[in-house]
């Protein structure tokens, strides 16, 4: 019996560090529903007031939720942009930049920011420790932003996201 080989996801010799905007996507482990629940709630105000969906957090949710907070503080050139918890995963845009605001705009100094792979890994593993056991698929998917039309079409799928997770589980409902 051979075993599995795993394949390399990331884009050879980019530099995953670089100024730039990445599309994250991120899987609960089994795909288990740990993080939310998308419920059409009547009594809510808000979006789900008006018939959308709406994204309830779980407890292992909230604590995601306050981590992806946290990247802004935690990494001086990192902001996340937009992201949505959904009940198996997670998507999320990440802005790295190179430049420092704060000071008009200029080139940072050798101060290197951490990796995609790196801020990845380090909102699982604090969040792990949090919740006291291994909500996470292995790995997650990426993809890097490359123009303002990708922007603009990826933070529609993220907004759209939980309508678009209502609109699945009717469909599978339907045709089973």
């Amino acid at each position: 019996m051979e075993g599995h080989t795993r394949k390399y996801i990331r884009l050879k010799n980019y530099d995953y560090s670089s100024n730039g905007m990445y599309f994250i996507t991120i899987c609960a482990k089994n795909r288990n529903h740990y993080f939310s629940e998308i419920t059409e709630d009547p009594q809510c105000v808000g979006e789900a007031a008006l018939g959308l969906p709406n994204v309830r957090l779980t407890e292992i949710g909230k604590i995601v939720n306050n981590n992806i907070i946290m990247i802004n503080d935690i990494y001086k050139y990192v902001s996340v942009e937009k992201y949505v918890i959904m009940p198996d995963h997670i998507h999320m845009i990440l802005f790295i930049s190179d430049y420092d605001t704060e000071i008009g705009g200029r080139p940072r100094a050798a101060s290197p920011t951490k990796s995609v792979n790196q801020i990845i890994n380090g909102l699982k593993t604090i969040s792990t420790k949090q919740i006291g056991f291994s909500v996470w698929q292995r790995s997650f998917h990426d993809h890097i932003i490359r123009n303002e039309r990708e922007f603009l079409e990826i933070c529609n799928y993220i907004d759209n996201n939980p309508i678009n997770w209502v609109n699945d589980i009717y469909n599978q409902n339907f045709w089973r």
